[in-house]
């Protein structure tokens, strides 16, 4: 409302209802509004848990098609993208044969714009491992740039969660990743995009969600499993 020297509430409702044709000022109030806190080899726990037994048990149903696909929804400014793709890297690397894609898809663009810059500050790997810090990023100037093979991996792709049809172009996927996104929707939203998470998983594919977050109230077609500790929800 500053920006454009407005008093009222209902004079920028206006101005964003008639006056703003390419959406870009709703654009800006969406970038403003969303939450992007976030950093890499967030909840490692959990993290460990898809490496160390869902990766291996979708692989291993894998004979033909040697594919792992991976959605980050509320990707933010791509610390938890990157940390999958150097979780395939080290988890993978010994099978060249396979193929994989992460897409991270966020609602802010300017979280975006930092994402595929893929440049951060000493918060954002603060518990990387140090192996891993030497091996994926380049340090310059006291900021950690996440090295191009590790860049590859990951397609960014602005989208709304709630826009059924953008989501279903984007296909199928055996893993994905909405961590700590759905605590700010309502009960409504939450099951119409964990809905939405269903038919865009493949059978005995996964959905991993923050510690804080359950499906087991939105939804009962997910499968409920523990793994070392961690609550993960599989596909039926």
């Amino acid at each position: 409302m500053a920006a454009h020297d407005l008093e009222k509430v209902e004079d920028y409702l206006r101005l964003l209802k008639y006056r703003d044709p390419d959406g870009r000022e709703f654009q800006q109030l969406l970038n403003i509004l969303t939450t992007n806190e976030t950093y890499m080899f967030r909840e490692f726990d959990q993290l460990a848990v898809f490496a160390e037994h869902c990766l291996e048990e979708v692989c291993r149903k894998k004979t033909a098609d040697k594919t792992i696909r991976i959605w980050c929804a509320g990707c933010s400014t791509g610390e938890e993208p990157y940390t999958l793709a150097i979780i395939l890297l080290e988890m993978l690397e010994p099978f060249s044969a396979w193929k994989t894609e992460i897409i991270a898809t966020d609602i802010d663009t300017a979280a975006l714009t930092a994402a595929r810059e893929a440049d951060y500050p000493q918060r954002s790997v603060k518990d990387v491992p140090d192996e891993y810090l030497q091996k994926y990023f380049i340090r310059k100037d006291g900021r950690f740039l996440v090295k191009t093979k590790v860049k590859d991996l990951v397609s960014f792709r602005h989208a709304n969660l709630m826009d059924t049809k953008a989501i279903g172009q984007a296909g199928s996927f055996d893993f994905i990743f909405c961590r700590n996104v759905l605590i700010y929707f309502d009960d409504a939203s939450r099951k119409e995009v964990v809905g939405h998470f269903y038919e865009c998983l493949v059978d005995g594919g996964f959905i991993f969600l923050g510690h804080s977050e359950s499906i087991g109230r939105i939804s009962s077609s997910f499968l409920l499993r523990k793994m070392d500790g961690m609550i993960v929800y599989q596909k039926k």
